[in-house]
């Protein structure tokens, strides 16, 4: 299986334009930043539905927080929220953003590397797992699980594909695994799979970069009009939610390649 290239990956996030389609990957597209906005508000009503239990009064580990949307969300549900990004345009996205919130610590550093300080309630993945080889998920899921408090969970949101492992290479670079490799690797670690979600925000998202892709590949250049199809296909699905992410499974066809899924992880092996 081909490895990931850390020196190309950081490279790529350290141009990453500090926006809310960037850090999403849904940027080219012609889609609105609405469209970003569209998206995080629907994971953020699934994330609170997953973290409802928790201690309000603990501290939140935000790993990979990007332009920190999530962790000026936790700001608001926690006491105390740590935002790590290597990144340093996104890092300064999140302090920015985060100023308001004097509960948020953002830390300026690269996540395998960060040595943890506190227990926390809650460690966010919102996407990081997939920029890690697999012998570095594990070491860094070791490492997180003694700083978990008693109740605490560990909360991945990750890119996946419905069969085995797709490793992108190039530019960008990214591992696609399935939800069954997921959850062997998380059982290796020493963890409980107590819940697995599908991530129908992002599935729906996807379906449009998907189609405006396939647009690309099928239209001549001059006449692609990228914004103005792109918008379209937006509001399109906008509208159709979430109706349209049923459409591919009744039809039998796997749209889109690429899909997403919340995992919930606990102590203790399965």
């Amino acid at each position: 299986m081909a490895e990931l290239d850390y020196a190309g990956v950081n490279q790529y996030w350290s141009k990453a334009r500090p926006s809310i389609l960037g850090p999403y990957m849904m940027d080219g597209f012609g889609f609105p930043a609405g469209a970003g906005r569209f998206r995080f508000h629907g994971e953020s009503k699934i994330v609170s539905r997953l973290i409802r239990k928790l201690d309000r009064g603990g501290t939140t580990l935000d790993l990979g927080c990007g332009v920190g949307y999530w962790a000026e969300y936790f700001a608001r549900h926690f006491a105390k929220v740590v935002a790590v990004e290597a990144s340093l345009p996104l890092y300064e996205a999140t302090r920015r953003r985060c100023t308001p919130y004097p509960n948020v610590a953002a830390v300026h550093g690269d996540v395998p590397a960060f040595e943890p300080e506190d227990h926390y309630k809650l460690v966010f993945l919102g996407g990081m797992l997939m920029y890690l080889n697999e012998g570095d998920v594990i070491s860094l899921l070791r490492k997180l699980i003694p700083f978990l408090d008693s109740g605490g969970i560990i909360l991945c949101r990750e890119t996946t594909v419905r069969k085995g492992t797709v490793t992108r290479q190039g530019e960008y670079q990214a591992v696609y695994r399935c939800v069954s490799t997921y959850r062997r690797i998380f059982q290796q670690c020493g963890l409980s799979v107590t819940h697995v979600e599908t991530n129908v925000p992002y599935v729906l998202m996807q379906m449009g970069c998907e189609l405006v892709k396939k647009w690309k590949a099928t239209v001549p250049r001059r006449l692609q009009f990228i914004p103005v199809v792109g918008r379209l296909i937006y509001w399109m699905l906008r509208l159709g939610n979430p109706w349209l992410t049923r459409v591919p499974a009744v039809l039998g066809r796997a749209f889109p390649e690429l899909t997403n899924h919340f995992f919930v992880l606990q102590a203790g092996t399965c």
